[in-house]
C-alpha cells in the first residue's frame, strides 16, 4: 500500500513538471522574436496521432531562411540553422531552387515553408500535402 502511495506521487510530480515544462517552452517561444531552435522532440500534435510527421536536417551550411509560402517571394518569418533538426508535415511543388522543385511544410509551430533543397530527409520522404 505504502509503495503504490509512493509511486503515485513520483508519477503526478513528473507529469506535473513535464506540463511546466511545456508551458514554459510554449510561451518562450511565443514571445521570441525569431525561431528557436526546434527541440529534439516531435511537437504536441505529433503525440496525438493526428499528422504523421517526417524528420529532417537543414545542410544550408550558411542557415535557412522560412518563409510564409514555398516561394522566395513568401515573406521570410524566421530561419534555421545548419544541423538543425525540423519535422516536416508534407511536401509540395513551388519555386524551383537550385534544380529542385519540392518545398517543405514544416510543423514548427506557424506552418512554415522551407525549400526541400536545403534539408536531408531523415528516414522516409514526406507524403504530399493535400
Amino acid at each position: 500500500m505504502l509503495l503504490q502511495s509512493t509511486i503515485r506521487k513520483i508519477a503526478s510530480v513528473t507529469a506535473i513538471g513535464a506540463l511546466a515544462t511545456l508551458a514554459a517552452a510554449g510561451t518562450a517561444s511565443a514571445a521570441a522574436p525569431q525561431m528557436a531552435p526546434a527541440a529534439q522532440a516531435k511537437p504536441a500534435m505529433a503525440m496525438h496521432h493526428h499528422h504523421h510527421l517526417y524528420e529532417g536536417r537543414v545542410i544550408a551550411r550558411t542557415g535557412l531562411l522560412i518563409r510564409s509560402g514555398p516561394s522566395q517571394s513568401a515573406p521570410v518569418i524566421g530561419s534555421l540553422n545548419y544541423g538543425q533538426t525540423v519535422w516536416i508535415v508534407c511536401k509540395v511543388n513551388g519555386q524551383w531552387i537550385d534544380g529542385n522543385p519540392r518545398w517543405y511544410k514544416l510543423a514548427d509551430g506557424r506552418w512554415a515553408w522551407s525549400s526541400a533543397r536545403y534539408i536531408v530527409n531523415i528516414g522516409p520522404a514526406p507524403r504530399w500535402c493535400h
